[in-house]
């Protein structure tokens, strides 16, 4: 099931082993604000009372009665941001939905106001997430890729060597047991669960296997790990939900593999990495 396509995509998971990494180039973005200043103006009105004559004499009363009237004046002002890094032309498109690869079950992937490292946490995602939309936009830092995303009314820039689409789900039981010579079994669930990950990881570029799902106990368990860094820009991983039971000997022996296809570009109507 290994997709080998090249694409410029493929830098990410090549030059990022950990989402990391400052700005060589910078950009400025220029946001225009509003300040209101009030300013005072006087209009003058005149009434002149009536005239009153009083044995041939004739006095005249003027009143003079001063209305203020505000005038308000809009003055442009500006602030700017500044993002680390230089932005490129390929990335996740805008409105793609992008799922989290490769986080630790007790972890979880930083959404910072930035790309970097450096910048404030604005968001997380749980190990398993799916539901970071991308906006659009992607920039490139000396080691790594951070893309834009938006997750529950918050926008912010998480590491794109931790992001990808989740494709179809296949059985790959039979093929772990071809490639392994037989049921494998295992004394613990976890120990089964890296057993069949490395049957299905590549040793140049050399996988990371990371445990997304922590193992369950019981007469049957189950464990999902990542598998991440194939070497393939299209395929990006692959996520193994292995259930295994209880052997005679109290260890576990392998009851079923499913897989279900981490892309690294996209996937297609069927489910297929693009």
């Amino acid at each position: 099931m290994r997709l080998t396509r090249p694409s410029v995509a493929g830098l990410v998971l090549a030059l990022v082993a950990a989402a990391c990494g400052s700005g060589a180039a910078e950009t400025t973005t220029t946001t225009a604000t509003e300040t209101t200043t009030t300013t005072t103006t006087a209009a003058t009105s005149t009434t002149t009372a009536e005239t009153t004559t009083t044995t041939g004499t004739t006095s005249t009363a003027t009143e003079t009665t001063t209305t203020t009237v505000a005038t308000t004046t809009t003055v442009a002002t500006t602030t700017t941001t500044t993002l680390a890094g230089e932005e490129i032309d390929f990335g996740p498109q805008k409105g793609d939905v992008l799922a989290v690869m490769g986080v630790r079950w007790d972890d979880v992937l930083n959404v910072r106001a930035g790309p970097g490292t450096d910048q404030p946490i604005v968001a997380t995602l749980a190990p398993t997430s799916n539901e970071a939309v991308a906006t659009g936009h992607t920039r490139m830092l000396p080691r790594s890729f951070w893309t834009e995303v938006t997750v529950g009314g918050v926008t912010g820039w998480a590491s794109l060597a931790y992001l990808g689409y989740l494709g179809r789900a296949e059985d790959l039981t039979a093929d772990v047991v071809a490639a392994l010579g037989g049921v494998p079994t295992a004394g613990t669930i976890h120990d089964l669960g890296m057993l069949v990950a490395q049957s299905q990881a590549s040793t140049e570029p050399r996988s990371d296997l990371v445990v997304v799902v922590a193992p369950t106990t019981g007469d049957t368990a189950e464990i999902t790990i990542d598998v991440v860094g194939l070497g393939d820009d299209a395929l990006a991983g692959l996520r193994l939900r292995v259930v295994g039971e209880r052997a005679s000997d109290g260890g576990y022996s392998l009851v079923s593999v499913q897989a279900t296809l981490l892309c690294g570009r996209g996937v297609t109507d069927d489910g297929r990495c693009l």
